[in-house]
């Protein structure tokens, strides 16, 4: 009798110990989605929708890096450095020719579509979600299938940045300003994907497919997500093309005025301008800034791989400058919500000087310093340079033309960085050369862009329109 008893309280100490694992399990991860839900719905975001964005935005950037982790370890890393270079090249032009159709293309159907941005968003998830898949079978061999379905995942994820920048204006809470937004949706991502990058290592050591299972996985969830965003953000009331024009009076960059049919677009200037002269040159030097990032990306990984780090290894050299990077770009996401109201025109000039003299100083003396300081230094200024751009728009776009003016700028930069990792590609392999190239992008920028920005802070906005 003693022992039926002994075996019935048996289970009972098991069932208790059973559920006391399960809670000791799931209470962390519980903890951590409920800190993460607190941040992003704080100061109204819950309310307006723009919280469930910020998700959403993580979950991109998650599924993102999981994609990159498995392309890199078959596209670069797997082979020598020689034929590293060919694969990457070729991994650029085939996808530098859809950039290009991307400005004109993708702006002008948002105009024509904007009742369906969610769905937009959630076909760009479902179409990585299955790219994954269909990559998880190449990856292995590392055969010229590849690059097709690498091919439509960077336009998808492009096509959802750029829609999901049009989005933005739509779900701000009254206490959050568009480029605090911005910063606050930017820093989210960064910091899911820099948890996804050893979630997707760890998967790569059971095969180069497994990072791309996780993508999918990741996808899918993005799929659902997409479409418990607010119905506002299809809504398209008030809302009307924007045109990459000065208003009637303003000067009109160089670079505008210079370029192929511009008497025709000044005779035959649609009646709506929308897009003022600080606009103009915030996206031409944006471009610039943008350009170095991507060549920097490319020219640095293929450079420190043959040619590591005084004293370091290939592997540390590489983990240097893009842990550079990354915090240089997440610093100044933070420092971009403070500095909203400092004036970004002010801003971006001081941007364009600090990365011209960081390249130009590594160029004179190429060291372990110099380069690891140009890398942090690209992040912090294509991270303020985007965020002031951001507020120019807010400031000088009226709202009815707002989506437009974000969907056409975000290609035009995205479509920079394409460019320049390009040059970093096809650049001999000399450092004190690729951070002289380096130079030469920024200034090429500022030369077309400071003096109009500086112009524009002095004389103020002619019809300021803060939303």
């Amino acid at each position: 009798m003693g022992d039926g008893l002994g075996a019935g309280r048996r289970p009972g100490v098991a069932r208790r110990v059973a559920r006391g694992f399960g809670r000791a399990v799931h209470r962390p991860p519980a903890a951590l989605g409920r800190g993460i839900r607190r941040a992003t719905h704080a100061q109204g975001a819950g309310e307006s929708g723009l919280g469930k964005l910020t998700e959403l935005h993580m979950i991109n950037s998650a599924g993102d890096m999981l994609i990159t982790i498995a392309l890199a370890s078959t596209i670069f890393f797997s082979v020598p450095t020689g034929e590293a270079r060919g694969r990457v090249a070729l991994y650029l032009a085939v996808t530098l020719a859809p950039f290009i159709l991307l400005a004109p293309v993708i702006g002008p159907l948002l105009d024509r579509i904007p009742h369906g941005r969610r769905a937009a968003m959630a076909g760009a998830m479902l179409a990585r979600a299955l790219l994954a898949l269909a990559l998880s079978g190449a990856v292995a061999d590392g055969g010229l299938e590849l690059y097709p379905a690498a091919l439509g995942v960077l336009v998808a994820s492009k096509a959802y940045n750029i829609v999901r920048s049009a989005v933005v204006p739509r779900l701000l809470p009254p206490r959050i300003s568009l480029v605090k937004a911005n910063s606050r949706i930017t820093l989210a991502g960064l910091l899911a994907t820099g948890a996804a990058a050893p979630v997707g290592a760890g998967l790569h050591q059971f095969g180069p497919q497994w990072p791309l299972y996780g993508a999918f996985a990741v996808f899918v969830i993005g799929l659902f997500l997409a479409f418990t965003l607010p119905h506002q953000v299809d809504s398209a009331k008030g809302e009307a093309r924007a045109q990459l024009a000065a208003d009637r009076g303003e000067p009109e960059p160089w670079v505008a005025k210079h370029s192929p049919g511009h008497r025709r677009r000044s005779e035959e200037r649609p009646g709506l301008r929308t897009v003022g002269a600080s606009v103009l040159n915030a996206l031409i030097a944006n471009s610039s800034v943008r350009a170095l990032s991507g060549f920097l990306t490319f020219f640095l990984a293929f450079l420190l791989r043959e040619h590591p780090l005084d004293g370091h290894g290939a592997a540390f050299s590489l983990g240097l400058v893009a842990v550079a990077a990354g915090t240089g770009n997440a610093l100044g996401t933070a420092v971009g919500a403070w500095l909203r109201a400092r004036g970004p025109e002010i801003i971006i000039a001081t941007v364009l000087a600090l990365a011209l003299g960081a390249t130009v100083v590594a160029a004179v003396r190429y060291d372990t310093a110099t380069v690891t300081a140009v890398a942090a230094c690209a992040g912090v200024c294509q991270a303020l340079a985007k965020l002031s751009m951001d507020a120019l728009i807010q400031r000088d776009v009226p709202e009815q033309v707002r989506t437009s003016a974000f969907a056409r700028s975000e290609t035009l930069v995205q479509m920079s960085w394409v460019a320049g990792g390009a040059v970093g590609i096809v650049l001999p392999l000399i450092g004190t050369l690729g951070m002289a190239v380096g130079a030469g992008l920024i200034a090429a920028g500022a030369v077309a862009s400071v003096r109009g920005l500086l112009g524009a802070a002095r004389r103020g906005t002619p019809h300021p329109r803060v939303a």
